[in-house]
């Protein structure tokens, strides 16, 4: 483990470990001192930099042969809706939405644990343990929302995202695999975007994407939308 302190801030960088998304590819990490507390301020600057959140451990990824993973972010007032996202909008109209308290809920957690099983089985976050949920959901640097979907009173997902100077970052989306056509995931997106721009926000950031990932297809289906590379936010291009 090295580290090196630019301003504000210490950071580390991570032994070479198999990587998560690409099979076959050794990653590594660059991450914030775990100890710090960042005020909302320098998280902002932080993920408009490419970092992403885990709990409180801050990070981007830090591979010397490899920049698969590109972080982007969704530019609120030039959204345009296309007609897939237009018509799951209107699907979704009869849930019901609101804000909840940032915590640990029981009813949450034990959609959670259905969406892990399910979705990641095997993955490590399907164990059950509520403190890990807690630990990877929350966090100090930020205020946290919660955005509970239901449908006459049944939790059909929540939508988890952090409040930041100049935008909500999306921190994790679960919800119930049993309704499929709703597009939950999608929806939740849309939901986002919706709510920053009530916020007056600019952006919507969905953290990392990757070209050779076809899960991570969605993400550039929200147009226009802005890929950060070599330091700096540009428009991500239709070929890619």
């Amino acid at each position: 483990m090295t580290s090196s302190n630019p301003g504000q801030a210490t950071l580390f960088t991570s032994v070479p470990h198999a990587c998560s998304y690409l099979t076959g590819h050794t990653a590594a990490t660059l991450f914030i001192d775990p100890q710090r507390h960042l005020d909302v301020a320098w998280f902002t600057h932080l993920t408009g930099n490419g970092f992403r959140r885990s709990g409180d451990f801050v990070y981007r990824p830090h591979c010397p042969q490899c920049s698969a993973c590109v972080p982007v972010r969704v530019p609120v007032e030039a959204f345009t809706p296309n007609r897939s996202q237009k018509r799951n909008w209107l699907r979704n109209q009869d849930l019901t939405i609101r804000n909840t308290e940032a915590k640990f809920d029981q009813e949450h957690f034990e959609l959670y644990k259905e969406y892990q099983h399910h979705r990641h089985p095997g993955g490590g976050m399907d164990e059950g343990d509520p403190q890990r949920y807690v630990e990877f959901l929350l966090t100090r640097h930020a205020d946290t929302y919660f955005y509970e979907l239901r449908l006459h009173q049944k939790l059909l997902a929540v939508a988890v995202a952090d409040r930041l100077s100049d935008g909500l970052s999306a921190v994790y989306t679960f919800y119930d695999l049993t309704v499929p056509k709703r597009g939950l995931g999608i929806f939740s997106i849309l939901l986002e975007i919706e709510k920053a721009r009530r916020l007056n926000l600019k952006w919507l950031y969905l953290g990392y994407w990757i070209k050779q990932s076809p899960k991570m297809d969605y993400k550039c289906n929200f147009r226009p939308i802005q890929a950060y590379r070599n330091g700096r936010w540009s428009q991500l291009d239709d070929d890619r």
